[in-house]
């Protein structure tokens, strides 16, 4: 099976727990980390400004889709982020990731 991460980001830690926990609960990704970031963008023509938080998702590339409706479904962002990023890990985490996952 593909080794994927997902990136995604919250307005509040608590926000980010919740996801995640309902993510692992549902066996739909194996770890997850959180951590805080300043963001920077463009919304509405001028550039903005956020303290937020980041997830790193780590699952298969088999269970994007379930992880996507998911976050979408908790997300308190009309628009959130949820990028996929294909990914190679060493073998033993391999092993680790793929049962926790079965």
């Amino acid at each position: 099976m593909d080794f994927i991460i997902i990136y995604t980001l919250a307005p509040r830690k608590g926000a980010a727990k919740k996801i995640v926990r309902r993510l692992l609960s549902q066996k739909l990704i194996a770890c997850a980390n959180i951590f805080p970031v300043d963001s920077e963008y463009l919304w509405e023509g001028a550039v903005a400004k956020a303290r937020e938080y980041a997830m790193i998702l780590k699952t298969r590339g088999d269970k994007f889709e379930a992880v996507k409706i998911e976050i979408k479904a908790m997300h308190p962002y009309n628009v959130p982020l949820i990028a996929k990023i294909s990914a190679e890990a060493n073998s033993g985490y391999l092993v680790w990731f793929n049962k926790e996952l079965s």
